[in-house]
């Protein structure tokens, strides 16, 4: 029997065409979410640096509602995503204090549910190709079983014997093992690339977070330290308007 697709094809039973349909199954859904997550990383580092240089300038003026603006204007970016939503946290909690916890870390535990919820979206759809990648084999190896089963059941209905009685039913079943390596191999390749992207898109957002929190920190305390000062001077001249007046404020 020569090496003919199509004529294995034609040869192969109701189980065996099964298992290569899956197969095929299979390798279309990695090539669909491989080319979805590479359009949706490009996106996103490209929103990613047309947001950051408008950002950085509205951060170093504190100009935090036009912040949550831009960032809300900026969909394909998930630097805006992860943000924008913690200055627009900072501006509530400031505003309207409620509990014993500042500002500043009701902000920073939202910002890692935010967190959690970007690596989520950055890392979509991956598990089908290590899904893909680690099953395949298997499958394909399920179908290869079953067609020498059946070659050897043939065997045993007819009761002839040989390797020639057996070699068209067994090269047919080896075919489904090879079309899931074909499939396997790609998906995990595949899957490496993406999760190296995911990794390096992560670390920045990671430490851009943490940058922001050291950036709430610092406008926050500034504010704090202002006020303190305010309320010392403003007592400072009533103590001194009533030293003019001959009036005692001294606690007794």
């Amino acid at each position: 029997m020569n090496f003919n697709l199509i004529e294995i094809y034609q040869h192969m039973g109701f189980f065996a065409r099964c298992i290569a349909y899956t197969l095929i199954l299979f390798a279309l859904a990695s090539l669909i979410v491989f080319f979805e997550r590479l359009i949706f990383f490009f996106r996103t580092k490209s929103a990613d640096r047309k947001f950051a240089s408008r950002a950085g300038k509205l951060l170093e003026s504190q100009q935090h509602e036009q912040f949550v603006t831009e960032a809300a204007t900026a969909k394909a970016s998930s630097l805006a995503k992860l943000l924008g939503g913690g200055v627009k946290t900072y501006l509530v909690k400031k505003a309207a204090p409620q509990g014993k916890l500042g500002a500043v870390e009701l902000t920073r535990r939202d910002m890692d549910r935010l967190y959690e919820r970007v690596t989520a979206d950055v890392r979509r759809g991956m598990s089908v190709l290590a899904s893909v990648g680690s099953v395949a084999p298997f499958v394909g190896l399920l179908g290869t079983v079953v067609g020498i089963i059946e070659s050897f059941a043939g065997i045993a209905k007819t009761g002839s014997g040989g390797l020639g009685a057996v070699s068209g039913g067994i090269s047919e079943a080896l075919v489904v093992t090879a079309l899931g390596l074909l499939v396997a191999i790609p998906a995990v390749l595949m899957f490496n690339l993406l999760s190296t992207r995911a990794d390096a898109l992560l670390l920045s957002l990671d430490l851009a977070r943490k940058e922001f929190m050291d950036h709430l920190e610092d406008v926050h305390g500034a504010s704090a330290s202002l006020s303190v000062r305010g309320e010392g001077a403003v007592a400072l001249d009533v103590e001194r308007a009533a030293r003019k007046e001959g009036v005692d404020v001294r606690p007794a």
